[in-house]
C-alpha cells in the first residue's frame, strides 16, 4: 500500500498503550470494518440534524461494521490479526439505500443506512467471523445486519424519527469499490471516539469472484 496512514501489511499490529489493565495486561478494542471513501462520508454526514437527543457520527467516524471485536489482550490482538491475513475473498461493489432504525420507534437506539444485498459481503463476512473464532473468540449470536450508523439515539421523540426516515429515505450511495477490509482500534479522545486503522487486509483472490453464484444469498437489509 502506498497511503502513508497505513502501516505495510507485513508489520505485525502495532502494540496499544492502553489504561484499560487487567492483571497488568494491556487491552485493546478492536473491530473489523469496511473503510468508507471519504466522499460517501461526507454526503452521510450531510443527513444530521432534525432529531432532538441524537448524537450524530462524525464523518471521519463512519465505517460499516463486519465484525465487533471489544476490548482483548494483545496476544489474543495478533492471532486474530494472523487469522484475518489468510482469508481469501473477492473485491466487490457496495451501494448504500435508504434509512432506518433498530429498536421500536418511540425507544430507537439508533439510525442508520441501510446496505444493498451484496452475495460477496455477506461472503466476506462469514469468512472474518470464522477467522476471528479460530483464533479464540466465542461466536457471534447476532445476526448480521450490514448498516452505517448515522446516529445513536437517547429520549429522541417518536415522531422525529419517524420522520426523519420519510425524509431522507430515498438516500442511495454507491456503487463503493471494496478491495479491502480493515482491523480498527477504537479509544477515548478528548471529544469522542477514535478509530484508528492497525492493519489492511487486502482482497483479491484470483481463483474467487464477487459474481460466482454459489456465493451465499441472504434477504436485503434495508431500513
Amino acid at each position: 500500500r502506498t497511503n502513508p496512514q497505513y502501516r505495510p501489511e507485513s508489520e505485525p499490529l502495532i502494540r496499544i498503550e492502553s489504561t484499560n489493565r487487567i492483571r497488568d495486561t494491556t487491552m485493546i478494542r478492536l473491530f473489523v470494518a469496511i473503510a468508507l471513501p471519504e466522499s460517501v462520508r461526507l454526503n452521510l454526514a450531510a443527513l444530521a440534524g432534525g432529531i432532538p437527543g441524537a448524537r450524530w457520527i462524525e464523518a471521519q467516524n463512519m465505517h460499516l461494521t463486519l465484525r465487533f471485536i471489544g476490548d482483548i489482550e494483545e496476544g489474543l490482538a495478533h492471532d486474530i490479526d494472523l487469522s484475518l491475513e489468510a482469508i481469501e475473498a473477492p473485491p466487490f461493489e457496495l451501494r448504500l439505500e435508504g434509512i432506518g432504525y433498530f429498536g421500536p420507534a418511540r425507544a430507537a437506539r439508533l439510525v442508520h443506512v441501510g446496505v444493498q444485498r451484496s452475495n460477496a459481503l455477506n461472503f466476506l463476512h462469514d469468512k472474518i467471523e470464522s477467522a476471528v473464532v479460530r483464533a479464540g473468540l466465542p461466536p457471534d449470536e447476532r445476526k448480521f445486519l450490514p448498516h452505517v450508523t448515522l446516529a445513536r439515539l437517547k429520549d429522541a421523540p417518536a415522531s422525529r424519527v419517524v420522520d426523519f426516515i420519510a425524509d431522507h429515505n430515498l438516500f442511495r450511495a454507491g456503487p463503493i469499490a471494496v478491495d479491502h477490509f480493515t482491523l480498527f482500534s477504537s479509544f477515548h479522545g478528548r471529544t469522542g471516539p477514535i478509530y484508528r486503522p492497525e492493519r489492511i487486509y487486502p482482497l483479491g483472490n484470483p481463483l474467487l469472484s464477487a459474481e460466482d453464484p454459489w456465493l451465499p444469498e441472504e434477504d436485503d437489509v434495508r431500513g
